[in-house]
């Protein structure tokens, strides 16, 4: 059984529509599929979850936050998309994207670049605008070469169009996840940069706010990578999930259903439902 529980769809960053993805999903031999899209639940209102035949589909959402001011994702898996809580963290998510994108467009006016907001809205469909809109707006404009270039000279971190997460916090999204029947999951914890440390103190404060699991494979990894967040898995008694982290096709270390199975020491947080 292949269970990919981390995906994006075009009601985020990703390319494909959700019933696209549901079928490239089905074609990769995927069993289960968790579509987690960037604080939106936006592609299950297009999709009939009790109707699917190709693959079973795990209602989630990745909800961004911060930790120390340091930027981190987490997983909401097998939520209820109408619940009140998610309506409401959709809500508040959405409304805090929007005063950040005007920033980030305000920012890049400085810099000589105009009208940068209604480009990576309309690539957006004037909904969940993020930094990959701007990226992808600023290519379509010459004004860099390809995405890696636009975050290196505009929108990274001390760049022009740099601007201060303004997330829910950590505590806050987790309780939405659990109020909306779900299971709250670190995602990808290797990506934050962080000391061995640093990530078990991470844990421990998403443990102490209702934290349930991490992500021990996130994507093509090396086996010690995975061997060492299934050993920090095990040991801070959290649920395994896993998934590829899939935006387009065409990027070989997140393609779907295609990445490590789960250690045998770890408890998959599939069998928490």
């Amino acid at each position: 059984m292949i269970f990919d529980l981390h995906c994006h769809t075009t009601c985020s960053d990703g390319s494909l529509a959700p019933a696209q993805l549901l079928q490239l999903a089905a074609d990769s031999g995927v069993d289960t599929l968790a579509i987690t899209d960037h604080d939106t639940t936006a592609a299950f209102d297009q999709l009939d979850l009790s109707a699917s035949q190709l693959v079973q589909l795990i209602p989630a959402i990745e909800f961004s936050t911060t930790w120390r001011k340091i930027g981190v994702h987490v997983v909401g898996l097998n939520i209820k998309p109408d619940s009140d809580a998610m309506r409401a963290g959709t809500h508040f998510q959405h409304r805090v994207r929007q005063q950040r994108a005007e920033q980030i467009a305000e920012k890049l006016c400085h810099a000589g670049l105009p009208d940068t907001l209604a480009g990576a809205a309309a690539l957006a469909d004037n909904d969940n605008i993020g930094r990959p809109h701007f990226a992808q707006h600023l290519v379509n404009i010459g004004a860099v070469a390809n995405i890696r270039q636009a975050f290196k000279k505009y929108l990274g971190a001390g760049k022009p169009g740099d601007v201060k997460q303004f997330w829910a916090t950590l505590p806050q999204v987790i309780q939405w996840i659990r109020d909306a029947g779900g299971t709250a999951v670190l995602a990808h914890p290797d990506k934050y940069n962080l000391t061995r440390s640093k990530l078990l103190a991470l844990l421990d404060d998403f443990s102490a706010v209702g934290g349930q699991g991490m992500e021990v494979i996130s994507g093509k990894q090396l086996p010690q990578l995975t061997r060492n967040l299934a050993d920090i898995c095990q040991q801070k008694g959290l649920l395994a999930s896993c998934g590829s982290d899939f935006h387009q096709p065409g990027q070989p270390w997140a393609e779907l259903g295609h990445f490590p199975t789960l250690p045998d020491s770890c408890q998959p947080v599939w069998n928490h439902w």
